[in-house]
C-alpha cells in the first residue's frame, strides 16, 4: 500500500501530525506514566490506527501534542524501520496514521530529551522509594536528605500493533532504556520482558504493570474520560535484567519501569532518570493476537 505522505513503497500508511510543547507531567511522590496511545492495536491490513502519548496515571491522563523540539526519535519497526519524525508538523494531538500491509505488526518507539525538575526533599524522597530507586535514595540519605531533589527526567516510551511477525516485537530498538518482550506481547498468558539499560540488562529494577478493559469496539476507551485504574502486578527483574509480567486478562496493558542515576551535568541536575513503558492489548480471543 503506498504511503500518504509521498514514500511510495512504504509499508505502512503514514501521515504524521505534531503539536508544540509537549509539557510532561513531573515525576512526583504520585508519578506519572507517559505512554503511547493508539486508537487500536488490533490493525486489519488497511485499517487506520492513530497514534498519540499520555501522560497521566492508570490509563487516565492528558493527551499530548507533538513537540519536535523534544524529541530524539520517533520510530516504527515493521518490514524496515521507519523514522516518522520526517512528516511531522507541530500542533496535532495525532502523532502518526498507519494501515498496514502486511500481518507483522509494528513496534512504536520514541524518545524525548530531557526536561528538568526541581522537587522538595520530602517529595522527592518519597517518589524514590514508590519508584524502588533505592541507590539514590541511600546516597540522599548518606549526604543529608534535606536539600531539594534536582533532577532531569526523559521519557522512552513503546507501543505493539499486534501482528504475527516476533522479530519486529523481539529485536531492541536501541532506546536509552528499554523493554523488550521476548515473544509478541498479548499472545500469552504471562509476557516476558528484559530490561535494557544503554543495552545491558539491569537487574533489579522494579516493574510495574496495568490493566484497562477495551470494549467491543476493539477501541481503548478516551484517557481523559475514564477512570484511573491501579497498579495490578509489581516485579522485579532477576540477574538477566528479566521478569515475566502475567498478562491472563484481557483488555489494554502498560507496563512501566524507570532508572536513575547521577546526573552527567551536575550544573543542571543532580539526578537523572529514565522512564521507559510499553503498551499493548491482550485480546479477549487469544488467538487474535497472532493475526
Amino acid at each position: 500500500m503506498a504511503c500518504m505522505k509521498a514514500h511510495a513503497t512504504c509499508p505502512w500508511v503514514l501521515a504524521i501530525a505534531a503539536g508544540l510543547f509537549v509539557q510532561f507531567l513531573a515525576p512526583s511522590a504520585f508519578a506519572h506514566q507517559y505512554w503511547l496511545a493508539p486508537s487500536r492495536y488490533q490493525v486489519g491490513v488497511g485499517q487506520v490506527a492513530e497514534i498519540g502519548a499520555v501522560a497521566g496515571t492508570g490509563f487516565r491522563g492528558e493527551r499530548k501534542p507533538w513537540s519536535p523540539l523534544l524529541c530524539v526519535r520517533f520510530v516504527a519497526r515493521t518490514s524496515r524501520m521507519l523514522d516518522l519524525t520526517r512528516a511531522a508538523s507541530p500542533g496535532d494531538l495525532a502523532w502518526a496514521r498507519f494501515a498496514p500491509s502486511d500481518a507483522g505488526g509494528a513496534m512504536l518507539g520514541y524518545e524525548s530529551t530531557f526536561t528538568p525538575i526541581e522537587l522538595s526533599a520530602a517529595k522527592f524522597d518519597a517518589y524514590l522509594k514508590e519508584e524502588g530507586l533505592l541507590a539514590a535514595l541511600a546516597a540522599r540519605t548518606r549526604g543529608g536528605a534535606s536539600r531539594p531533589g534536582r533532577e532531569r527526567y526523559r521519557r522512552c516510551a513503546k507501543a505493539w500493533l499486534a501482528g504475527n511477525d516476533p522479530s519486529r516485537a523481539t529485536i531492541p530498538l536501541g532506546l536509552p532504556l528499554e523493554i523488550v518482550p521476548e515473544a509478541v506481547p498479548g499472545s500469552g498468558a504471562d509476557l516476558r520482558l528484559k530490561v535494557l539499560w544503554m543495552g545491558k540488562p539491569v537487574v533489579r529494577a522494579l516493574v510495574k504493570a496495568w490493566r484497562s478493559p477495551i470494549g467491543a469496539t476493539n477501541a481503548p476507551a478516551d484517557p481523559e474520560a475514564r477512570d484511573s485504574t491501579a497498579v495490578v502486578w509489581t516485579g522485579t527483574t532477576d540477574a538477566g535484567g528479566e521478569v515475566a509480567v502475567p498478562v491472563t486478562r484481557p483488555g489494554e496493558w502498560l507496563v512501566s519501569v524507570v532508572h536513575m542515576e547521577p546526573c552527567r551535568d551536575p550544573a543542571e541536575a543532580d539526578w537523572e532518570s529514565t522512564w521507559a513503558s510499553i503498551t499493548f492489548e491482550r485480546p479477549a480471543d487469544r488467538s487474535a493476537a497472532s493475526r
